[in-house]
């Protein structure tokens, strides 16, 4: 169960999407270009199984994977929605811990999200929204529920990969966004 699950999440939902269903978007949006590598098809398992129950149709599916391969904190800034986010109490605090928390050890994979999350709780006195938003907005590039946690888990396994557009991990990210939030 991720971080903010509820009992009624963690419901299994009906996943309509396989792997293959992950390579024709990747292969429609120039984002892998060659037959995938066995690691390539292996994250494409993945990335089937965390966002597919999450995806009304292809299209969302197809926006959930945007957010994986392509991240620019400065255009994320330049919305109005991140302004919003960022000006809810404890929400630049927020950013500043998340960073220092990614910096200080490796991959972020699913237990060590949970951990970065209970440290978080355990620091600052916000919860719920004002949490998860600023996390999500500084990793996955929007601000928004659940279903965005599962995009941030695909940075790092994904990042390491051959794609035809380079996917920039966690660390990167909050560095590039912390430099561009000034």
């Amino acid at each position: 169960m991720l971080p903010d699950a509820t009992p009624e999440s963690s419901v299994a939902a009906v996943n309509p999407f396989t792997a293959a269903d992950v390579v024709g978007v990747l292969r429609e949006r120039g984002w892998l270009t060659a037959e995938p590598s066995a690691e390539q098809s292996a994250w494409c398992e993945r990335a089937a199984a965390l966002l597919g129950p999450h995806a009304s149709d292809r299209a969302a599916l197809e926006s959930f994977l945007a957010l994986v391969f392509h991240y620019d904190a400065r255009a994320i800034l330049g919305q109005v929605e991140s302004h919003a986010v960022l000006a809810r109490y404890g929400a630049r605090d927020v950013v500043r811990h998340v960073a220092l928390l990614i910096l200080e050890d490796g991959p972020l994979d699913s237990d060590r999200f949970k951990d970065i999350v209970t440290a978080l709780k355990e620091r600052l006195e916000v919860r719920g929204r004002e949490l998860f938003h600023p996390i999500r907005l500084a990793l996955a590039g929007r601000a928004g529920e659940g279903d965005l946690d599962r995009v941030i888990l695909l940075l790092d396994p994904a990042a390491p990969l051959p794609f035809a557009v380079r996917v920039k991990g966690a660390r990167e990210r909050i560095l590039e966004f912390c430099a561009a939030l000034g």
